[in-house]
C-alpha cells in the first residue's frame, strides 16, 4: 500500500463512500506479513516511495510465486530481480501479466502502465556490450520507479569518440548511471564532462587481474572526477534505485 492508496481510502471516507470500519479493514495491509520463509513489508512504499522488491537469487520458484501473489494484492507494481530463465518460465505460468527481461533477469508486474514523470531523466551509460545485463537491470528498475530513463550503450574508453557523439544527451540528464567493468575508467570520463550526479556501477566483467570487478570498483572509488558515487559490483538495481530517489526528490523541490 502506497501513499496514493492511503489517500484514496481517506478521500472515500471523507466523501461518505466508505465507512470507517471498512477503511480500518483496508488499513490492515499496513503490516508485516509472516510467511515462514519471508517477512513481507507491505507499507514500505509508504515509507520509502517504492514497494518491497523480490531478490530472486537463492529463492525457489514456489517462494517467488507466493511472494508475488501476496504483493500483487496490495500494490500495483512488483519487481523481482536476479531471476533466471528457468525460474521465470515457472513463475509466468502461474502468474499472469509478468514481463521478463532475459538480459536483466528481471520480472516486472504492473497493474497499470506508469506514465514516466515529466521532469527528471535517468541516463544509463554502459561501457561495453558485456556490461548490458547490469545496465538493463538498472533500466528496468528505473522504469518500475516511474521515472524517465534513456540509455547509451557500448561507449567505453577503448573508443572514447563514441561517447562524445552523445554529449547533448549527457547534458540533458538529471542523474547518470555509468556501468563499466575492466579498469572502470568510464565514470571518471563522464564525471569530467558534465555537472550531474554520477552513479558509478562496476561490473564483474574483465580478465583475471580484474578480480571479478574489484579492480573496477577500486578504480571508481579512486576517481579524480568530483561528484562520482559508487555502488557495489553488478548492482544495477541499487544504482537505479538511488538515481530514482534523487530525481524524485529534485522534482518535488521544483
Amino acid at each position: 500500500m502506497d501513499r496514493n492508496s492511503i489517500s484514496k481510502i481517506l478521500e472515500q471516507v471523507r466523501d461518505g463512500e466508505l465507512c470507517v470500519e471498512d477503511a480500518c479493514e483496508k488499513f490492515k495491509g499496513l503490516h508485516v506479513e509472516e510467511m515462514g520463509f519471508a517477512s513481507l513489508d507491505h507499507h514500505r512504499a509508504l515509507r520509502l516511495g517504492f514497494p518491497e522488491v523480490i531478490y530472486g537469487e537463492g529463492k525457489t520458484s514456489d517462494q517467488i510465486i507466493r511472494i508475488f501473489d501476496s504483493l500483487i494484492l496490495k500494490q500495483d507494481t512488483v519487481l523481482a530481480t536476479r531471476v533466471d530463465e528457468e525460474k521465470s518460465l515457472t513463475v509466468m505460468t502461474r502468474i499472469e501479466g509478468l514481463e521478463y527481461n532475459p538480459l536483466a533477469r528481471t520480472l516486472l508486474y504492473q497493474k497499470i502502465e506508469k506514465e514516466p514523470a515529466k521532469e527528471g531523466l535517468v541516463l544509463i551509460v554502459a561501457a561495453g556490450t558485456s556490461d548490458l545485463p547490469v545496465a538493463e537491470e538498472a533500466k528496468v528498475t528505473a522504469h518500475a520507479f516511474g521515472v524517465m530513463v534513456e540509455t547509451i550503450y557500448d561507449v567505453g574508453i577503448a573508443g572514447i569518440h563514441r561517447l562524445f557523439r552523445h554529449y547533448e544527451k549527457l547534458k540533458k540528464a538529471s542523474v547518470i548511471i555509468v556501468v563499466a567493468g575492466m579498469e572502470g575508467a568510464l565514470p571518471s570520463v563522464v564525471g569530467g564532462l558534465v555537472d550531474k550526479p554520477i552513479i558509478a556501477t562496476p561490473t564483474s566483467i574483465g580478465y583475471g587481474a580484474s578480480f571479478g570487478g574489484i579492480a573496477a570498483l577500486l578504480g571508481m572509488l579512486n576517481s579524480c572526477a568530483p561528484g562520482v558515487m559508487v555502488v557495489n559490483i553488478d548492482n544495477g538495481f541499487g544504482a537505479a534505485y538511488a538515481a530514482s530517489i534523487i530525481v524524485r526528490s529534485t522534482s518535488r523541490q521544483l
